[in-house]
């Protein structure tokens, strides 16, 4: 089976990606940047160019492909717009996998998209399940909620660098799920035919508020937290002047998908079904806690390794060396 997997750059999409040629599937890999997609060439994916702003560029890239696996989407950082990538960019793709006959079409949504009509970006993703559904392929949708990598950066980088913490409003408690153990479900999915023209949620053990990760990053670390606060108020101001500025215009709609975050409702989802239909063990699945018991014990080790290292460079240095004839 040939397997094309967008997005394969991103934090989920490259897990996707490894897991796809571990398993041994013959994995392609739709890029702009070749240079910036050497390691999945490295790891032995075929790299294809291809830009979902670009529908001419998709054809070639669906040649011989077997399945799809959708892990793209836009970046903040992106010059290209939400709608541009997410929905214009995703239209294209479901209909160059039609005309191309892929027997299967995988796509990452959102939990609880539905729910937020106001927010540009699961807006998107509610009408995209809606027309992949109407492509007449065979689709599995899943929808995460959040990934334990962005915890590192957003909670653990800054209490182990003393830098303060942002929480914003009332902390909407999430049911993060370690990326690797998404990618298990998209590989599943193509084995198991109930999977087939489904949607199901893809989320962690249990959610987890703002609050009791900090206080589970400060024990794992050692280290106690610098919590600053940002009223919702404030974000919302933030997004009303992005909205003013063509550049700002992604930053509001993420500004926009944050505040789903912090109005304390839970984005969480019963699994117990979900686990049952893909044949998954849930023991299996990586918890909160041991991911960033993990993160912190390589992080800490490394730390005690580069502090004894400068220590005894710095005692060398003191000796005084005899000059020699």
């Amino acid at each position: 089976m040939t397997l094309l997997i967008v997005g394969a750059t991103g934090t989920l999409g490259r897990q996707v990606a490894r897991r796809a040629i571990e398993e041994g599937y013959q994995v392609r890999c739709m890029v702009r940047s070749a240079k910036k997609a050497a390691f999945l060439k490295e790891w032995g994916a075929q790299l294809v160019p291809g830009d979902l702003t670009n529908p001419e560029s998709l054809k070639a890239a669906f040649e011989g492909v077997t399945a799809v696996i959708d892990a793209a989407t836009s970046r903040p950082t992106d010059s290209t717009s939400i709608k541009q990538v997410d929905w214009d960019g995703k239209v294209a793709l479901i209909q160059a996998a039609a005309a191309a006959k892929v027997e299967r079409f995988i796509f990452f949504s959102i939990l609880d998209a539905e729910k937020y009509p106001e927010v540009p970006l699961m807006e998107i993703k509610r009408c995209t399940e809606l027309f992949l559904a109407e492509s007449g392929l065979n689709y599995t949708i899943l929808r995460p909620c959040g990934f334990m990598q962005g915890l590192i950066g957003q909670y653990a980088v800054p209490i182990l660098d003393g830098q303060a913490v942002w929480v914003t409003g009332d902390t909407s408690p999430v049911a993060y799920m370690d990326t690797q153990d998404i990618a298990k479900f998209a590989l599943k999915a193509l084995k198991v035919p109930e999977t087939a023209n489904k949607t199901f949620p893809v989320v962690g053990s249990r959610a987890w508020g703002a609050y009791e990760i900090i206080r589970l990053c400060e024990r794992l670390s050692g280290r106690e937290s610098k919590v600053t606060r940002m009223p919702l108020g404030l974000l919302r101001t933030v997004r009303r002047i992005a909205r003013f500025f063509e550049w700002g215009w992604n930053l509001a709609d993420r500004l926009a998908f944050a505040e789903v975050v912090a109005t304390g409702k839970p984005l969480n989802a019963p699994m117990d079904e979900v686990y049952q239909v893909f044949g998954i063990d849930q023991a299996q699945i990586t918890t909160l806690e041991a991911y960033l018991q993990d993160y912190f014990s390589r992080i800490l080790k490394k730390l005690k390794e580069i502090d004894y290292e400068k220590s005894k460079n710095k005692k060398q240095s003191k000796k005084k060396m005899p000059f020699t004839s």
